[in-house]
């Protein structure tokens, strides 16, 4: 079974907008970019990872810098290293290992900055009267 551990190393955050003004509808763009598999030891991969936000208008740039440490049978990590030297893409486990901790981290870090998040905040629709209805089903 694999285990992944993730440590956030770097984080660099910077608000652009003036305090009091209104943000306008902004676009925001995130990018998990996993820089390489590494064998640390007999029994554990090292993946370097840079997750970055973006803001369009340029409202905030946030970038954060770490590294997973991934554990788990010497086959599953054999596989691991055999599929990233053959250009395929990490397994989805260790990419939402790192983008669950990355995007948390980040929310707190807009919190802080009183940016946007880079997740989608749901809306409510403001609700109506509606008139009573027949039910749909008999007794």
């Amino acid at each position: 079974m694999i285990k992944v551990r993730v440590f956030v190393k770097n984080i660099s955050a910077e608000s652009f907008w003036d305090i009091g003004k209104t943000i306008p509808p902004i676009q925001i763009a995130t990018n998990l970019n996993v820089v390489g598999i590494n064998k640390k030891g007999e029994d554990m991969l090292e993946v370097p990872f840079v997750f970055t936000i973006n803001y369009n208008p340029a409202v905030a740039q946030i970038s954060l810098k770490g590294k997973s440490h991934v554990t788990g049978s010497k086959d599953e990590l054999e596989q691991i290293l055999k599929g990233h030297k053959e250009k395929k893409p990490p397994p989805p486990i260790i990419i939402q290992s790192i983008s669950n901790v990355v995007f948390l981290e980040s929310v707190i870090i807009c919190r802080t900055l009183n940016i946007p998040p880079p997740i989608p905040l749901p809306k409510i629709s403001p609700v109506t009267k509606k008139k009573r209805s027949e039910p749909t089903y008999r007794a």
